[in-house]
């Protein structure tokens, strides 16, 4: 079946001399993986430069829906990055995202709203200036459309049980967050990237919430693994 629709590019393999399998989150079908023959070839019609980290795409593909890989026609960027290729915390922050999805989108199927999500951070990202926590609330929207954002009713409560993914009163429940953890949990929520910033988090405070959320992940996300930029990301921070 011939699609034509716009994709965010999640992860590269190199396969063999010439060739990659990209894995991409596409409007229409949800995560998809395509073998690129020859890409880094003179010859190929496909730049490899099409296919870093979370670059937004317009494509036209053959997929085959029989769990093997497909096969692109038509690329395009479909949103050039202004600002991200010369700003190393943007790519930075780029990098870390693009391993958190590659690790929490498995599931084929119809997620245009979640694409929809994609594309609009992307692109506030390149777009804003003021964007060093950008990452956080990026995780905590994400969560919405992977189905375990916090439920807030008790928001007022003493814990937040982050097995559950809800605020509770009682301490023997599973692991809970409280105190100022619990406190720099909930200023996120409600929060839009517009006003992220006003939250004024120093680095300890920002790297504190970040292990807050990618713990949440985990229990949250069958086979979730801690992202290997997580040490840079941090870094850029202090």
């Amino acid at each position: 079946m011939i699609v034509s629709t716009k994709a965010v590019v999640i992860h590269t393999i190199k396969y063999g001399d010439t060739s990659l399998i990209v894995k991409l989150y596409t409007q229409t079908d949800g995560i998809k993986s395509y073998l690129i023959k020859g890409a880094f070839s003179s010859k190929s019609k496909f730049k490899v430069a099409y296919f870093q980290p979370l670059t937004l795409l317009d494509i036209e593909a053959s997929h085959n829906n029989k769990g093997t890989l497909n096969s692109l026609k038509e690329v395009r960027v479909h949103y050039h990055y202004q600002t991200i290729p010369t700003n190393i915390v943007k790519q930075t922050i780029l990098m870390f995202l693009a391993e958190v999805l590659n690790s929490a989108l498995i599931e084929e199927g119809n997620h245009e709203t979640l694409f929809d999500y994609l594309n609009s951070a992307l692109t506030w990202l390149d777009t804003h200036d003021k964007t060093s926590n950008f990452h956080l609330l990026f995780l905590l929207n994400l969560s919405k459309y992977l189905g375990f954002y916090p439920e807030t009713k008790m928001n007022e409560a003493s814990y937040f049980d982050l097995t559950e993914g809800k605020f509770s009163n009682n301490l023997s429940v599973g692991e809970v967050i409280n105190n100022e953890d619990l406190k720099l949990f909930k200023s996120l929520l409600g929060t839009n990237f517009d006003s992220i910033e006003q939250l004024k988090l120093n680095s300890q405070i920002r790297q504190q919430l970040l292990t807050v959320l990618i713990h949440y992940y985990e229990l949250h996300i069958s086979g979730f693994k801690k992202p290997k930029s997580l040490p840079i990301l941090k870094s850029i921070f202090e």
